[in-house]
């Protein structure tokens, strides 16, 4: 896996993965608020094996992606998110992409969807709920985490609750270690409060999402905004009954194939595909 680096149009250092055959079917699996590329390692593994090519980003402040020369609140909108992902497409040589985000990552998608949709040949989203209105002080909870009990041990914590996968648990700790801070805070203060029910519904493209059984705090809102989705053609839900909030690694198989039939699905109703 080859890792690249550039420089965001606001000069923010961003770092992406790339694998898989350079003409292959392309996909972008994007990790959520907190996480980093290193969430789809084994999965960008996999796919390139059998034909894909795979670009795995670290969105800014996360993994090794660094954080805006002169950060303001603008800096971690969902916009300048979601322009970031366009650069990183542009920087990389792509087109149109398989999207397929967790969490935040299905956010920027939604984003893409309703700003980029040229851009995306299919969008799969897991662990996204299509609206949030969550209390002001939720973004203030990630500076106070950092500070009681501290990063460690809430990272330790979060891990345990996020998977109920044991050996996936000390790479989700590593990831909640690495995260810029103040960054996450400051998305965190973005994303508390959203509304892309309209970016879901004028999707003219094939959608996928993906309901983890055990994500119990995303489904309390996502589960009634399905019924928006559920009488749309392009639109699918697929339930992943073992999946948690990071559902490829603890559902890994079904959320693989899953995806997998989906895109190829994508693809013979689009016989341009994706490039």
């Amino acid at each position: 896996m080859d890792t690249h680096t550039f420089h965001a149009s606001d000069g923010t250092r961003l770092v992406y993965a790339d694998c898989g055959k350079p003409d292959g079917p392309a996909v972008v699996l994007c990790h959520g608020l907190g996480a980093g590329a290193a969430q789809f390692g084994a999965d960008a593994a996999w796919l390139s094996e059998r034909g894909y090519r795979v670009l795995v980003p670290d969105l800014r402040g996360h993994g090794a992606s660094g954080t805006p020369p002169e950060p303001e609140q603008l800096s971690y909108s969902l916009d300048r998110l979601a322009r970031d992902q366009i650069e990183m497409l542009d920087h990389a040589g792509m087109g149109r992409v398989h999207w397929a985000g967790n969490s935040l990552g299905g956010i920027i998608g939604l984003v893409l969807a309703a700003h980029h949709p040229e851009r995306l040949a299919s969008l799969a989203t897991f662990g996204t709920a299509l609206s949030l209105d969550l209390p002001a002080w939720t973004g203030r909870m990630v500076t106070l985490f950092d500070a009681v009990p501290g990063r460690a041990i809430t990272a330790r914590m979060t891990a345990w609750s996020t998977t109920r996968n044991r050996t996936a648990r000390p790479l989700v700790e590593h990831l909640l270690g690495q995260y810029d801070g103040r960054a996450v805070a400051a998305i965190t203060d973005t994303v508390r409060r959203y509304d892309l029910t309209s970016a879901a519904t004028g999707w003219a493209g094939p959608g996928l999402v993906l309901v983890g059984g055990r994500d119990a705090a995303v489904n309390r809102a996502l589960r009634p905004q399905l019924a928006a989705l559920r009488d749309r053609r392009n639109w699918r839900v697929a339930e992943l009954p073992e999946g948690g909030h990071c559902a490829n690694l603890d559902a890994t198989e079904d959320w693989r194939a899953a995806l997998v039939s989906f895109w190829r699905e994508a693809a013979a109703s689009s016989p341009a595909g994706a490039s």
